[in-house]
């Protein structure tokens, strides 16, 4: 077989339909999905980053969005048409004060240890709150740091980032954002708060917590 038989044999799809493609692929997907497995599923050739950025401009002014959500791509409802999705959406389950606060611990300080949330918050942190947190997938396990033991660290998910409609970390929300999410009460944090914590305690917060939620 000549080369040129065997380049052709190989040859990428026009841009056009791999659009199409990575379209198809996202539309269908629930999660939102990386370069690299679009390049999995598509032909030997293909160049899905391209085809991202053509379906990105494509999509502009639409009612659908192509989003960036950490290292992947999905398509969401725009922002300002959320309104008519209200009867679809599933009302947004209340996390307990401890569980807000060690959330947002781990949101602007991670890789962060446990030793280093409870250093922050100034109480205790239970396995209850953390494992709570990681069953909504909006926390993980992060790297081990290279200290006495190893302790490992904990990061926000892609999950979280696709929560709040955010492409990375540096984009966190602010008081309002958490508040309309349903995750925070409007009444004012309290004072001072020590001694263990529990995870159904929805009135403990440590002295300072405010600041970790200011705009």
């Amino acid at each position: 077989m000549s080369e040129e038989q065997e380049e052709s044999l190989f040859e990428a799809p026009p841009m056009g339909e791999q659009e199409r493609m990575v379209e198809a692929i996202l539309f269908a997907s629930v999660e939102p999905v990386t370069i690299r497995e679009l390049s999995d599923r598509m032909p030997h050739g293909a160049d899905p980053a391209e085809a991202l950025v053509y379906l990105k401009k494509r999509y502009e002014g639409r009612g659908v969005h192509l989003v960036r959500v950490g290292d992947a791509w999905a398509i969401r409802t725009a922002g300002d048409l959320g309104f008519l999705m209200q009867k679809e959406t599933v009302e947004t389950r209340k996390l307990s004060r401890a569980a807000i606060e060690t959330l947002a611990i781990v949101a602007y300080h991670q890789p962060v240890t446990r030793a280093e949330i409870e250093e922050i918050r100034g109480v205790s942190v239970s396995r209850g709150t953390v494992d709570q947190l990681i069953e909504m997938e909006w926390i993980r396990f992060g790297r081990r740091r290279m200290t006495p033991g190893r302790p490992v660290t904990f990061v926000v998910t892609q999950g979280f980032l696709d929560h709040f409609g955010l492409e990375n970390a540096r984009d966190l929300p602010g008081l309002k954002e958490l508040r309309s999410a349903g995750l925070l009460d409007n009444r004012p944090l309290p004072g001072a708060s020590m001694g263990s914590d529990d995870e159904d305690d929805e009135d403990e917060s440590p002295e300072g917590q405010n600041e970790l939620f200011e705009d």
